[in-house]
């Protein structure tokens, strides 16, 4: 189990305008990602080192979006200004977190725009939509073609601060965040405050930038 991406939810002018700031920020080219017909979304994608990337997704105009539980948040994110939507743990075999929480994995997929097609299962965003602090799962179907592969950046995610409790991530994981990632700083503030991912840190060549 591993820290595998941060998913940023677009702000009021969309998907591309968001991204460029993002881009502008942390020194960083983005990627056209694809669309997601399941759940009725699409993004772009930042490339990191050791293995991670950055999302910053959005809703499409799709019935999709209003019944697959990740549009509702992504959308419900945006509506609210747009920002950090959450975390994300990548597992070698979802299985065994369907089975401590009750429920199935869901599939997902997207083609690059150059063809290739990224397949996966994912499951928790139930639970990020009730308690923002607490992560979602993903396994990959193929990690060749993962999407932080050919990465030609040094940029990358040294710290998360999350609002919340870190008892009930753990509880949520089974194990302490900091056990998710051997590079990354996790920090927990106000546990009686609102909950989510607050805010990511990112080491560059030019220092510490904290979106």
């Amino acid at each position: 189990m591993r820290v595998d991406h941060v998913s940023y939810a677009a702000e009021h002018d969309g998907l591309h305008a968001t991204a460029a700031r993002l881009a502008k920020l942390i020194g960083v080219s983005a990627v056209d990602g694809g669309v997601h017909p399941r759940f009725g979304t699409r993004n772009v994608i930042f490339q990191l080192a050791d293995d991670r990337y950055v999302e910053v997704v959005e809703c499409l105009d799709h019935p999709a979006s209003d019944k697959a539980p990740f549009g509702q948040a992504v959308r419900a994110r945006s509506e609210m200004g747009g920002g950090w939507l959450g975390w994300c743990v990548q597992v070698e075999d979802i299985t065994s977190v369907e089975k401590r929480l009750g429920r199935r994995s869901v599939e997902g997929s997207r083609h690059r725009p150059d063809g290739v097609e990224l397949r996966w299962r994912q499951i928790g965003i139930k639970g990020l939509m009730s308690d923002p602090q607490l992560p979602y799962y993903v396994q990959w179907d193929d990690l060749g073609v993962h999407p932080s592969v050919g990465a030609a950046t040094t940029v990358s995610i040294d710290a998360l601060q999350i609002g919340g409790d870190p008892e009930r991530v753990a509880e949520w994981l089974g194990l302490p965040a900091s056990r998710t990632s051997s590079v990354i700083d996790f920090e927990f503030v106000a546990p009686r405050g609102t909950p989510g991912l607050l805010a990511v840190t990112f080491g560059t060549p030019e220092g510490l930038v904290t979106v």
